[in-house]
């Protein structure tokens, strides 16, 4: 920032002579405005080239004092161009050399590709979920907040294979397409699914036609965030209470409490344990809402007599370090 602050007043200093330079020679030489200025510019320039006319004394002790100011700043001024120029681009080059790097070390993170209104959101609540994310997006605009949430990232078409290649959505666990186009959607969601036949991948849809398209082309989940938004608003109207209850156990910034899901892992100590048996709630104070099966099936409130077995996910609400505990217990 002081760099370009220091070039803008070094511009502005250099047009400061050169107009001061031309109307010098006007009022002294009695030249017209464009044979002064040719005059000013091949004086500080060193260029030498044949001068207007022949000058006078006066004239000549003009342009005395006009090269000891004036060349030494011009020169100044086009290094320091020269210079700006230079380490502004090694700075990009290398800066996304760095950022590249980083991309191919990660594994089993998301990628998300947009990061518009909803995009953005998303990358923020992830990250604050302890996610590893990388952004593919096509405008410049977003890169200062990028930058700034020092966030991964790629600025490239993310409808284009070998850009989600670079992101690689051949080692990722997830893809989110939140692209602005439902078509655009459907292609990502097209060529992630033939790079990565396992990935979990989240749509967006902003029209409900184009649902079914984004199931076809292999999206796991299709996501309307106009539906959303507005169920939301009924369910603010109908039932205000119930919402704020989901709304404080959903929110990924919310310390006091938190709803996480946690999957079982074959080595965890608790695996083939009753509920009752596993002291969750005694040691960790932790609610189980739900148990949801490997073969999809989901046990809301489950009973005290509920089997926790490997491959199943365990959804529990309470505080963040509880729940921290838990995911360690049940997922080493």
């Amino acid at each position: 920032m002081e760099q370009a602050r220091h070039f803008r007043t070094l511009i502005l200093m250099t047009v400061f002579v050169i107009l001061g330079g031309s109307v010098g020679f006007m009022i002294i030489e009695g030249w017209s405005f464009l044979d002064a200025l040719y005059m000013t510019i091949i004086t500080i320039s060193t260029v030498g080239y044949k001068e207007v006319g022949d000058l006078d004394e006066n004239g000549r002790f003009f342009v005395i004092i006009f090269i000891f100011f004036g060349v030494g700043l011009f020169m100044y001024a086009v290094a320091f161009l020269a210079q700006f120029m230079v380490e502004g681009r090694l700075r990009e080059i290398l800066g996304r050399r760095k950022l590249e790097n980083q991309i191919k070390k990660l594994k089993n993170h998301y990628v998300v590709c947009g990061y518009g209104r909803i995009g953005s959101v998303l990358c923020k609540d992830l990250i604050h979920g302890r996610k590893q994310i990388v952004v593919v997006e096509q405008e410049e605009k977003h890169l200062d907040s990028l930058n700034k949430e020092g966030i991964l990232y790629l600025l490239a078409d993310a409808t284009n294979e070998e850009t989600l290649i670079q992101a690689g959505i051949k080692q990722a666990k997830g893809l989110v397409a939140a692209l602005g186009s439902d078509a655009q959607n459907v292609f990502v969601v097209l060529t992630a699914r033939q790079l990565n036949p396992d990935l979990f991948i989240m749509a967006r849809a902003n029209v409900q036609s184009s649902i079914p398209k984004l199931m076809a082309a292999g999206s796991t989940k299709v996501v309307s965030p106009h539906d959303i938004g507005a169920k939301r608003m009924a369910e603010g109207i109908l039932h205000p209470n119930v919402t704020d209850f989901l709304e404080l156990a959903s929110c990924t910034t919310q310390d006091d409490i938190n709803m996480e899901e946690i999957p079982v892992a074959e080595d965890s100590k608790l695996a083939g344990v009753a509920l009752f048996e596993s002291n969750i709630r005694k040691d960790l104070n932790l609610i189980i809402i739900a148990i949801k099966k490997s073969d999809g099936a989901m046990s809301f409130n489950p009973e005290f007599s509920a089997i926790i077995t490997p491959g199943d996910t365990v959804i529990a609400v309470g505080k963040r370090a509880n729940l921290s505990q838990l995911e360690k217990i049940l997922n080493p």
